[in-house]
């Protein structure tokens, strides 16, 4: 369940690419929940979630496509694997140019502030252990921590909006 919710939002957008409105996402995603639930034990890694979980959605979209295509006009397979294809190649340079962002913005901060910024990723305790190094309350930390992915957050956006308004 919290890898769907993570990954729902690129998985959306994904199922957008390939369906003609936004009612018939809601429903795709809806019988693609059920399915990675029912099959989530054939999931090998966490980390190959979002590919797995696109492969689903991709199945869900053509049965819907298939469904919809018997009431009106829509794409025919080949159309829908082109755009399948521009939506996954988009995506990958959506996070890619994420990335980059991130990582460039990252280095604007201190080094102890990269630790903080990084340490709710290094695993359980993390926080905690740099308050206790540093005498600090692990609840003053994190409020550091809030203000300092404000600032990332923004920085990275920035860095996107710069980006794309560079490449248009």
């Amino acid at each position: 369940m919290r890898l769907l919710m993570r990954h729902e939002p690129a998985l959306r957008a994904y199922a957008r690419a390939l369906l003609p409105d936004w009612n018939s996402v809601d429903e795709v995603i809806q019988e693609a929940s059920i399915t990675m639930w029912n099959k989530f034990a054939q999931l090998e890694e966490e980390s190959g979630f979002l590919p797995w979980g696109k492969v689903i959605v991709r199945f869900k979209c053509l049965s819907m496509v298939s469904a919809l295509r018997r009431d009106r006009h829509v794409f025919s397979d080949a159309v829908l694997e082109q755009l399948a294809e521009e939506a996954a190649s988009m995506e990958a340079e959506e996070h890619e140019a994420a990335r980059r962002a991130l990582r460039s913005c990252l280095q604007t901060f201190s080094k102890p502030h990269q630790e903080l910024l990084l340490a709710p990723y290094a695993g359980d305790g993390r926080v905690k252990a740099l308050a206790a190094s540093e005498g600090r309350s692990a609840n003053a930390l994190y409020k550091l921590l809030g203000r300092l992915r404000e600032k990332l957050a923004v920085c990275v956006q920035r860095s996107l909006h710069n980006t794309q308004h560079h490449a248009s």
